[in-house]
């Protein structure tokens, strides 16, 4: 669980710096910096809902102590 997490988040992390990247190259001319954060928005969506799953399944439980 912890592995998917970590590596959806390096995924909306190299979809943000894509869409910056796009975002200086094309000068606003091209829809490739909406299609990028648009990524960025559904991969988190994904690891929200991928938690809230967790914690309901048991998977990601309470630290005591």
């Amino acid at each position: 669980m912890k592995i998917v997490v970590v590596l959806l988040m390096l995924f909306i992390a190299a979809s943000l710096l894509s869409a910056g990247f796009f975002l200086v190259r094309d000068q606003g001319k091209s829809d490739r910096t909406v299609r990028a954060l648009t990524v960025r928005i559904v991969l988190s969506w994904c690891v929200f809902a991928l938690l809230m799953l967790g914690h309901y399944f048991g998977l990601i439980g309470e630290r005591l102590g």
